[in-house]
């Protein structure tokens, strides 16, 4: 690679073995600023340092300055040349970096390439801000918050409490939903194009080689390119599905009456969040899926909770079916199963189709390009977010990764990083919370048991009732669980599965204790606040060696 280079200010990354505490990574800083060099950070979890040094000479002084305090330095890496242009590495082209996509990811990337002096280019065939804002998280949190409310409403635990809920004006509904999703896009999508200052460029973008696309008739290439289509609504081959109007998660969503027999095939967390949702508006909702058990995935306990959960609720449970077929006849839609070899019949007003999703790769020629995809359509990417074509990245939910908006933008950062080559960065998805916002919600991070005995992992494991945590009696909700999945060697938490209200706040301080090693003995020594949800983590953790059923309040 031929650099023009204005001053040869190195950024590195140097190893460093024997940082154990914040207090390491202080001595660290002040020994590497001392011998010279500048913007000193350092991770001892990481076991690193990352800084700038002006010449090759100041580089090898640092590393003998640490190696005289006793920490053994590693082989370095080299980030960056600082005062480098990135159009002069390499070849030139339109653009330093083309984005294909404007959703998380996308924007994730796009901020970090023009804060690292790259220009960039962002190719939207639709509108823009992706699944998140405009029809995934946005629009159906705010849709099931409403669906809670009224639920509670008309049915609640306490004595009385004299409440009712009337008809639901959906209609007036969806138009508030939609007032929340034009206001968050503008403000966190548009608006920031011209913040940012990268270019929005309209059209479906199709590769013609591997440096250049073609968007409706415009022909741009560029150094590098970050995929981020995304992905859409995936629809199951069943005989005379597609000869009905069945409902997606993105139609659904516009609905303006509330039907009133729903009928949902499939059973993962878009199916629980929505037939749940219309179920809380007035709906007599099924949920009918292939599997013998909700969430096969989950731990055995979280789905016992969530089928106890539903089905407390009156919303109608059918496993292990095959779907033979579906037939239309006016403005009723009939399903025929089999079930452990007999025929059963499912009438409902509407259907929703919630069996996962496939990514939007189909429109954008990726043989063209020599990039590789799945066997499910999927951009194929390795550890650092880059494709069989050296040129070309991808990141979110086009790769099939973990279906998050977090995760997308985090891969998307990542990307862009590695993409100019201003990093070389991994990707480390150990440590990712996952939250389905039923009610109660469900969260997990980390390892199941089977996944961990996978690993070889001696696995211990405490499963606490969530009736045994002081927040859910006096919320009068206590059905639910929490588990702890650690390795019995070592104590350390390997994985965290709540099913309980307020799960998605609890998971975040269950991910540092999965992502930083913590052990059992870490959570019970820390003091959790009563008459919290999060206590039900130290709750779960006293349970490895203790009744917590013949404990006083707050007694560890």
């Amino acid at each position: 690679m031929d650099l023009m280079v204005k001053e040869k200010n190195l950024r590195v990354r140097l190893p460093i073995q024997g940082m154990t505490c914040t207090g390491c990574e202080d001595h660290i800083v002040e020994v590497l600023e001392n011998a010279g060099t500048k913007e000193v950070a350092a991770s001892f979890q990481r076991g690193e340092a990352i800084f700038q040094v002006a010449r090759d000479a100041d580089l090898e002084a640092a590393k003998r300055a640490v190696a005289q305090t006793g920490y053994q330095p590693g082989r370095e890496e080299i980030l960056t040349l600082e005062g480098v242009s990135t159009s002069s590495i390499e070849e030139s082209g339109d653009y330093d970096l083309l984005i294909i996509g404007s959703g998380g990811a996308a924007f994730s990337a796009a901020i970090q390439a023009v804060g690292q002096g790259a220009k960039v280019g962002m190719v939207e065939r639709g509108t823009v801000g992706g699944t998140c804002v405009n029809i995934g998280c946005v629009p159906s949190k705010t849709l099931l918050r409403a669906g809670e409310t009224q639920h509670l409403a008309r049915q609640h635990p306490f004595a009385g409490l004299q409440t009712s809920a009337g008809p639901v004006d959906l209609k007036a509904l969806v138009e508030q939903k939609d007032e929340l999703v034009n206001q968050l896009r503008q403000q966190k999508y548009i608006d920031l194009i011209d913040e940012y200052g990268f270019e929005l460029i309209h059209g479906e973008a199709r590769f013609v080689d591997h440096r250049t696309v073609d968007v409706d008739g415009r022909k741009i290439t560029a150094r590098r390119f970050l995929i981020a289509t995304g992905a859409s609504p995936a629809v199951p081959e069943i005989p005379g599905l597609n000869e009905i109007d069945f409902l997606t998660s993105t139609s659904a969503l516009e609905l303006k009456e509330v039907p009133k027999r729903l009928a949902v095939i499939g059973a993962g967390y878009i199916a629980l969040e929505l037939g749940q949702y219309f179920h809380h508006l007035g709906a007599e909702v099924t949920l009918m899926q292939r599997s013998p058990r909700l969430l096969k995935t989950y731990e055995p306990e979280v789905s016992e909770a969530v089928t106890q959960v539903l089905t407390e609720q009156g919303i109608r449970l059918v496993t292990g079916a095959s779907f033979e077929c579906v037939e239309q006849n006016g403005g009723i839609t009939t399903i025929h199963l089999t079930i452990d070899g007999e025929k059963r019949v499912i009438e409902a007003d509407a259907v929703l189709v919630a069996t996962g999703r496939r990514p939007n790769t189909p429109a954008l020629q990726l043989d063209a390009a020599g990039v590789q995809v799945g066997s499910r359509g999927e951009v194929v990417v390795d550890e650092y977010q880059q494709t069989s074509n050296p040129r070309i990245y991808a990141a979110g939910d086009v790769t099939l990764g973990p279906q998050f908006v977090y995760v997308a933008a985090h891969q998307g950062g990542i990307a862009a990083e590695n993409a100019l080559g201003t990093a070389k960065r991994k990707i480390d998805l150990r440590a990712v919370p996952g939250v389905t916002f039923t009610h109660p919600s469900i969260a997990t991070v980390g390892l199941t048991e089977v996944e961990a005995k996978d690993q070889g992992h001696l696995v211990q494991s405490s499963v606490l009732p969530l009736e045994a945590v002081p927040r859910a009696l006096v919320n009068r909700e206590t059905t639910g669980v929490f588990k702890l999945v650690v390795d019995k060697q070592t104590q350390k938490v390997l994985g965290v599965h709540i099913v309980a209200e307020n799960a998605g706040d609890v998971i975040f301080a269950a991910t540092l204790a999965v992502k930083y090693g913590l052990t059992v003995e870490d959570l019970r020594e820390t003091l959790a606040p009563y008459l919290t949800m999060a206590e039900g983590l130290k709750l779960a953790a006293l349970t490895f060696d203790k009744d917590v059923s013949k404990l006083s309040c707050c007694a560890g």
